[in-house]
């Protein structure tokens, strides 16, 4: 069976990221005894690695790059603002093993929404913080394998997630 949409497709892959036209970064790897499985066309994924893996059936290897643009989208500078110190004190203080550069802490944004931040910089007054995708700005190359391709269940397809 090929990749089509509502397909259940497990897959084993390695995956790079990095700035284009620089080194590249190892970021997560799966195998067959931990696959990677999901519903195509679920929503769930970035569009441009399901758009790579349609056509493809059990056994067929894929090796690709997907430019920022059809991954997680460029960096946006209007993602990284500066906010107040004090919304991170607690009794006044700031916890100094939290307030560390590059750790992600998570919040909400004025409605409620849950988001991460990474702190790029604080001081006396302010935080930086970058509530941008880890990956954005960063190409992504997949390497790996079609373990399996099946017809997704009705009760997968409620659900949107393969079991």
């Amino acid at each position: 069976m090929k990749i089509t949409t509502n397909a259940v497709v497990t897959v084993s892959y390695h995956l790079n990221a990095g700035i284009p036209e620089q080194t590249m970064q190892h970021i997560e790897s799966t195998d067959e005894k931990n696959p990677f499985r999901f519903i195509c066309g679920a929503g769930g994924l970035i569009q441009g690695f399901e758009d790579k893996l349609i056509g493809l059936e059990a056994g067929d290897k894929f090796d690709f790059e997907l430019e920022p643009a059809n991954a997680y989208g460029e960096s946006d500078k209007s993602s990284i603002i500066n906010l107040p110190v004090d919304i991170f004190k607690v009794d006044g203080v700031i916890d100094l093993e939290v307030m560390k550069v590059d750790n992600i802490i998570p919040m909400k944004d004025n409605e409620g929404n849950a988001m991460n931040g990474r702190i790029v910089s604080f001081d006396d007054q302010n935080v930086t913080m970058d509530f941008n995708h880890p990956l954005a700005g960063h190409a992504l190359h997949f390497a790996g394998e079609i373990v399996e391709v099946r017809e997704a269940t009705a009760e997968e397809l409620s659900h949107g997630h393969a079991h």
